[in-house]
């Protein structure tokens, strides 16, 4: 069976947070645990092209949550909201979790530490081994099914070759209205972050101090921005939290079903990065050191198309074309008289690195100029020779 698979760009915006995703997700009845691993594996290329330090997906089952909460005598219709506080095992205490479970969920004190004999446990194939062999499991049938598919999963991980990122963590506990089964979660490890820093200010494992230019004295909109971004947890004053999620998803076979008049089952699982998180951290590295200097762009246009006077929009139209058709991604203002400062302004706030400069004298003599927005030289270059010329520049950018 041919494999259905979708993706949605980055600036797909999740209803529930508003910040922007990149989702994948793969649909149609598969292997059992196949599409599970292959969406795993994904993960752990893009975090490890991305080069963002070391991180940890962690992976759980739905089904093994409705044992392991059956075992400890939880009411099934608390399953949900109990879940929900073991879900902030991450970022607060075991204490406090037990606490919110007792007070605010209604659940008996003995009940809540038989949770906690569970939900504090961390491991791989070791753990699946230990829980298969609790008794209190054995008599659940959800639970044991659900141990045999994560036995699977972990067997597939190690034959892609990941099985040293993954961590079987039995407090992962989200999204468990519309999840089915597997249930996973990125998460870098050995950031932090201080919201009572003037930014959003992360503390790597190496003990580099990551700033979003928070050093500055007044802060751009962008580093608010990263910094609501990373506060998206909350956090008590004065102190220090992990960085959080970057990516996160599971199998969710009933959800499709549910805008179907027929009720049709279409097994899917699939994933979603937090794309702005992504960036805010990425920036935060690049603003670190030299060393650590990365280029992170808010667009992937490399050429701005700008005229030098008024109107010129069949010349503008013509190059962006010409630059089109060579596969270079180029764009042009859609003002019919835009003013030359304002576009290579648009230029330097955006990352756009180089620009067509487009004047009636230099379209006279068949040339262009073109501009280096950071280095701000300008070549006059011959209109026939433009494609060739921009892709040369642009090689000698990315070897940099």
């Amino acid at each position: 069976m041919i494999k259905e698979w979708s993706y949605t760009g980055w600036n797909n915006r999740s209803t529930r947070s508003s910040h922007a995703r990149q989702d994948f997700d793969i649909a149609g009845d598969h292997g059992l645990m196949l599409a599970d691993a292959e969406c795993l594996r994904i993960i752990y290329e893009v975090l490890s092209e991305l080069d963002l330090g070391d991180f940890v997906i962690k992976i759980n089952h739905r089904r093994l949550l409705d044992g392991l909460f059956s075992a400890c005598n939880v009411p099934s219709d608390k399953f949900v909201s109990a879940c929900s506080s073991v879900d902030k095992l991450d970022k607060i205490p075991w204490e406090d979790v037990r606490r919110e479970l007792c007070e605010d969920r209604g659940l008996s004190p003995e009940a809540a530490d038989k949770i906690g004999s569970y939900v504090q446990l961390t491991g791989g194939l070791d753990l699946v081994e230990r829980l298969e062999s609790d008794e209190h499991l054995n008599n659940q049938p959800s639970a044991k099914a659900a141990l045999q598919e994560m036995r699977l999963l972990l067997d597939y991980c190690k034959a892609l070759g990941i099985e040293e990122r993954i961590s079987f963590d039995l407090s992962l506990a989200r999204g468990l209205d519309y999840y089915t089964g597997v249930i996973y979660e990125a998460v870098l490890k050995g950031f932090t972050y201080n919201p009572s820093n003037s930014g959003a200010e992360l503390t790597g494992s190496n003990e580099t101090n990551l700033n979003s230019s928070v050093k500055n004295k007044k802060s751009s909109k962008k580093d608010k921005k990263a910094k609501e971004q990373l506060e998206e947890d909350s956090v008590k004053p004065g102190e220090s939290m992990t960085v959080g999620s970057v990516a996160g998803g599971g199998r969710y076979d009933g959800l499709v079903g549910m805008f179907d008049s027929s009720g049709t089952r279409v097994p899917c699982v699939g994933f979603s990065f937090g794309v702005e998180r992504l960036l805010a951290i990425k920036e935060a590295l690049s603003n670190s050191s030299d060393k650590n200097k990365c280029n992170v762009r808010p667009t992937e246009t490399e050429v701005m198309v700008a005229g030098a006077h008024k109107g010129l929009i069949i010349q503008r139209l013509q190059c962006c074309q010409l630059l089109w058709n060579a596969k270079i991604k180029a764009t042009m203002s859609h003002k019919n008289h835009p003013k030359l400062l304002d576009q290579l302004q648009y230029c330097e706030s955006t990352g756009i690195p180089l620009a067509v400069v487009l004047g009636e004298s230099e379209l006279a003599r068949n040339t262009v100029k073109l501009r280096d927005i950071q280095t701000r030289e300008e070549y006059e270059v011959l209109y026939t020779d433009l494609v060739n010329k921009i892709k040369e520049v642009l090689s000698t950018k990315h070897h940099k």
